[in-house]
């Protein structure tokens, strides 16, 4: 597929290296300074030496935050990050990781929910739509990935099935289409953008769209609830064209993994040696803080929708211990088909599809969805 140049405010190298420059400040170097005070103040160290270490961290951290501000002048300059794949993936992961404070405090690194082809933004508007859908359906498939990821994810074994999710839709009639948001924000405020993108999109689609199947991995299919929930409260009409909700190991009632970085924060934080460690892991973005609790009952599927659930388990057999406490090494099963530990169900009569032998990310492109996808919207 052809990569069209990115937008002369897309970031470049220099926003990368001084973002670079202010975490290594931030973080290394505030990390390694309260850490060795720490000891020193437990092993009895003088003042003297207090003194030296933090002379010698100050000037690191002056240097690194001068060559920041530096880096940050001559943003825009430079070799566009998106302009490689490599690139592409690094801002990908990056905006998971911090998304929410980019928005804020570097806005050019922060990608806006967007509308992706060809490695680029797509205006959603007629014409842009127009020439990058040339062959335009009124039935789309909308494709969200998860934390982390972007659109290109979706992508991921082709080699080895000699396909992809997409273009098998496209072969039973459907357009395919690719969203990339900055998993980094929360879910109530990337859900807002989704609905508000989708409502511009239907409308704007060169053919008038008469159904709309959505698909979400992990943190995607809880974006697209969120998005779901949003526009049902406002009444906007592209809810009402939505058939089929498919996640894909999607975490609807928590991720055991993300939980886990936070009580690691906190044990971390009780000691003063290594609280400057959990500080770091208390930096993940919002997003991440949501896959601790996902989405419950306060966010209701659509009403007229088929709710599809695929989950995975490293063990062939759902019943596996292993695939009972582990699930796809992220996601548990009881998460990813939303039934608590009561046996409340947030998705009563959806489909469930168990997928055995494989991880999280193989869900992205896996034999047995490929076969379902084609039941459900065929």
């Amino acid at each position: 597929m052809q990569v069209t140049s990115p937008p002369p405010g897309a970031p470049d190298v220099w926003d990368a290296l001084s973002l670079l420059s202010e975490v290594a400040d931030d973080l290394v170097v505030g990390t390694v300074r309260d850490t060795h005070v720490a000891w020193l103040d437990r092993a009895g160290g003088g003042a003297l030496h207090r003194g030296v270490a933090g002379a010698v961290y100050g000037g690191l951290g002056l240097g690194l935050r001068a060559a920041s501000r530096g880096l940050a002048a001559v943003a825009g300059t430079g070799p566009r990050l998106e302009a490689r794949r490599e690139g592409r993936f690094a801002v990908a992961a990056v905006n998971g990781l911090i998304g929410d404070h980019l928005a804020q405090e570097r806005p050019r690194l922060a990608v806006p929910m967007a509308v992706r082809h060809g490695g680029c933004d797509v205006d959603v508007e007629p014409a842009a739509l127009a020439a990058s859908f040339p062959d335009a359906r009124g039935r789309l498939v909308v494709f969200l990935h998860g934390l982390c990821e972007d659109e290109e994810y979706w992508g991921r074994g082709r080699e080895r099935l000699g396909t992809t999710y997409g273009e098998m839709v496209a072969g039973l009639g459907w357009t395919p289409v690719f969203l990339r948001a900055n998993t980094g924000l929360g879910l109530r405020e990337n859900g807002a953008a989704l609905s508000s993108l989708l409502q511009r999109l239907v409308g704007a689609w060169p053919v008038p769209v008469t159904r709309v199947a959505l698909v979400g991995h992990s943190l995607g299919g809880l974006v697209l609830r969120a998005a779901g929930a949003v526009a049902h409260a406002a009444t906007e009409p592209w809810t009402s064209l939505v058939s089929d909700v498919v996640t894909l190991g999607t975490p609807h009632l928590g991720a055991p993994l993300a939980t886990g970085v936070g009580h690691g924060s906190r044990g971390l934080g009780r000691l003063p040696e290594t609280a400057a460690f959990g500080r770091i892991l208390d930096r993940r973005s919002r997003g991440v803080h949501d896959l601790v609790a996902g989405l419950a009952e306060d966010v209701p599927p659509l009403p007229h929708a088929r709710y599809r659930l695929v989950v995975a388990t490293l063990s062939r057999s759902a019943r596996h211990p292993v695939g009972h406490l582990l699930g796809d090494l992220l996601v548990r099963p009881a998460s990813a088909v939303g039934r608590d530990r009561h046996g409340r169900e947030l998705f009563p009569g959806a489909h469930v599809l168990h997928v055995g032998g494989t991880g999280h990310l193989g869900l992205l492109n896996h034999r047995d969805v490929h076969v379902a996808l084609r039941d459900w919207l065929g």
